[in-house]
């Protein structure tokens, strides 16, 4: 059920991408003769006065279908009415409405989420660091650390109950690239010592591949009023999406050590499914996080994405008309093999890891 619940998260993710891109197209008058919830065989349909909407059998997916390049479209090829006939600021604002559509159901999921289980008052904190390496090739994977694993103390030294834990094993593994330190680390039901030595990255900090969170659970309280779930809910988005963008800076400017981090969708319905099993409630994070990384990736100037449509109508205002057809239809598909190539990757890759464990 779990595993549903995550997947039932990512469709209604790209639902409201989607229905981002469908309402300001028809709330500015613009035709749209196709709304589709997924990819491949159409499972359902219905025929509306001006739209067909329709679900397909692969839910992680979808798309909004305009009549200009429709072949069967009867409508005349200069009606002003369609996408391709409006000013560039009407169609950069269908273009990017997903991505907006996708930040703004990421605060209001925030939002949700504190009016249900409350605000944070406090953590109450327990001895130690949980951990988990990225990815199986990590360094910290393969000196033994697992997922949920706790490390107690790094050369000698305990990690107290408290916010500094994190912050004392970072400096510790960060200062000591190609140098062995020492572990102490609880796994399950008993505590083992393990050897780590941290490789040297580009800024010459030592880097082991791995995530780290405080040992403990938030204890939260009735919010005093609606407002502050807003103002929480806003900070907590900021957060959020800072973090986001330092990451996909990260990968830019470290290429290298990041790109194990890359994950596809098995990896992110699996991480979906274990929170949903924790706590129900953990799926609204899960939404919030997802939609603000999916946001985030459509405008990317990359061709297939909103981002990369977006890039053709700047070169469009900037030279005074579009660049020629078909220079635009090799670009977009050229970029659909890749992303399509790339989804198909790491599905597969992530399917074999997932059998093998």
């Amino acid at each position: 059920m779990s595993v549903l619940a995550a997947i039932a998260v990512l469709a209604v993710l790209i639902l409201v991408h989607e229905l981002g891109h469908f309402v300001a197209a028809r709330s500015q008058g613009i035709y749209a003769n196709r709304f589709s919830l997924g990819f491949g065989p159409i499972l359902w349909k219905y025929q509306g006065t001006e739209t067909e909407y329709a679900i397909r059998a692969f839910p992680l997916g979808g798309f909004v279908g305009f009549p200009d390049d429709d072949p069967d479209s009867d409508i005349p090829p200069n009606d002003p009415n369609l996408l391709r006939n409006r000013p560039i600021l009407d169609r950069a604002i269908v273009i990017s409405a997903g991505v907006i559509a996708n930040l703004i159901f990421a605060y209001l999921v925030l939002v949700l989420q504190l009016g249900i289980v409350g605000i944070p008052e406090k953590f109450n904190y327990q001895p130690g660091v949980i951990v988990q390496p990225v990815n199986e090739q990590s360094i910290a994977y393969q000196a033994g650390i697992r997922e949920g694993d706790i490390v107690l103390a790094i050369n000698g030294q305990e990690l107290p109950a408290s916010e500094k834990s994190t912050a004392i094993l970072t400096k510790e593994i960060q200062t000591h690239p190609n140098q062995e330190i020492s572990l102490k680390v609880q796994q399950k039901d008993q505590q083992v010592s393990l050897k780590i030595t941290p490789t040297k990255g580009a800024d010459g900090k030592g880097l082991v591949g791995i995530q780290l969170g405080p040992n403990g659970k938030p204890v939260f309280r009735r919010p005093s009023n609606p407002f502050e779930i807003f103002g929480i809910a806003a900070n907590r988005f900021q957060q959020l999406f800072v973090g986001t963008l330092n990451g996909f800076g990260q990968l830019i400017t470290n290429f290298q050590q990041t790109i194990g981090q890359v994950s596809g969708p098995v990896n992110i319905v699996k991480v979906g499914a274990k929170l949903a099993a924790d706590d129900s409630t953990n799926l609204l994070s899960f939404a919030a996080i997802i939609s603000i990384n999916l946001a985030i990736i459509n405008i990317l100037p990359l061709p297939a994405l909103d981002g990369g449509q977006l890039a053709f109508l700047l070169i469009e205002g900037l030279r005074g008309k579009p660049l020629p057809s078909r220079i635009q239809e090799g670009v977009m598909q050229t970029g659909l093999v890749l992303l399509l190539g790339l989804g198909i990757f790491l599905i597969v890759k992530e399917t074999i890891q997932l059998t093998t464990q």
